[in-house]
């Protein structure tokens, strides 16, 4: 018998002591009004971690006439069922929408929690999950065991092909761009001028990379800065109510970042030699940078060495 992957890390967890399965079981769920009807849960600022069950996403709960609405929806199953009841708590009516911003599992594997059919995301969305959901989905049980307990990869029941959606009256503007990943939905609440920016905004905290293309990210930095809007909610990072910050910040990372390594290829650095370079001043306190710097360069520096640095005996044939 062939087992899968998800089998023998079943059966690891089955063989933890009583107590190392028992610690750190809960999610603490502090929404936070940002807005009229709106509020933010500041995911942790730093990876992802037992410590904090991979809860490090942002995630955004808005009341409408209608009922609630969710963007993003955290790492795990036992994430969403207590998001669902804390959400309803603080609004008072049932959760009828379930957005996801992108593909990866801090923001959607919490959907598990969820009816498909009240699900929504970008089609290309859907598809990456398809594609790579289950290697993300063994990844987070590997990382974080316990915390995971139960979650099974659920895809999006429906597709968003449209420019908007009501919700009673309330209407949230829903932006499909893409950079951090192949597709990446913004939403805009037209009460309130609060953009939702899922993982294409970073604030205070160092920008990921690992699906990213930097070029396209820029695109759609653009585009949110063109959006009229009066404050930000990142995907990770604290509260922008200024809505410009996190859009500054989040470009002036990524230009410095391929800048940096650009020239670090140029001039004959290694991996470890191009993940130790000097940070500016400037992101002194942004949360996580050395660790995002040399995530970065895993998933940046081969591409790029491979443009930079093309092999001579290729260009002579």
């Amino acid at each position: 018998m062939i087992l899968s992957r998800r089998t023998m890390i079943g059966g690891l967890l089955a063989s933890m002591p009583v107590a190392a399965m028992a610690a750190g079981t809960e999610y603490i769920i502090a929404p936070v009004a940002v807005a009229d009807g709106v509020w933010m849960i500041h995911g942790d600022d730093a990876p992802i971690l037992p410590s904090n069950g991979g809860a490090i996403a942002n995630i955004a709960i808005i009341a409408t006439p209608a009922g609630t609405v969710l963007v993003d929806s955290g790492p795990s199953l036992r994430y969403g069922r207590e998001l669902k009841t804390v959400s309803e708590q603080v609004t008072g009516k049932p959760v009828i929408r379930v957005y996801v911003t992108h593909l990866h599992p801090d923001h959607g594997m919490g959907i598990a929690a969820f009816d498909p059919a009240i699900v929504a995301a970008l089609p290309q969305t859907i598809s990456d999950m398809q594609r790579d959901g289950r290697g993300f989905s063994d990844a987070m049980y590997r990382i974080l065991g316990d915390w995971m307990r139960g979650t099974e990869l659920l895809l999006p029941g429906r597709r968003i092909d449209q420019a908007s959606e009501d919700f009673g009256g309330r209407t949230l503007r829903l932006l499909p761009l893409s950079g951090h990943s192949a597709a990446d939905l913004a939403l805009l609440d037209e009460r309130t001028g609060t953009l939702i920016a899922g993982d294409l905004l970073f604030h205070d905290r160092a920008p990921s990379t690992p699906t990213g293309d930097l070029a396209k990210w820029r695109q759609s930095l653009n585009a949110l800065k063109a959006v009229p809007h009066k404050s930000a909610i990142p995907g990770h990072g604290p509260f922008d109510p200024s809505g410009g910050a996190a859009i500054a910040q989040t470009r002036d990372w990524i230009d410095w970042l391929e800048a940096s390594l650009t020239e670090a290829v140029t001039s004959g650095l290694d991996m470890v030699e191009a993940g130790n370079i000097a940070i500016p001043p400037r992101f002194a306190g942004m949360a996580a940078a050395r660790y995002e710097l040399q995530r970065s360069v895993s998933h940046l520096y081969p591409g790029m060495e491979a443009a930079l640095l093309p092999r001579v005996d290729i260009q002579d044939r």
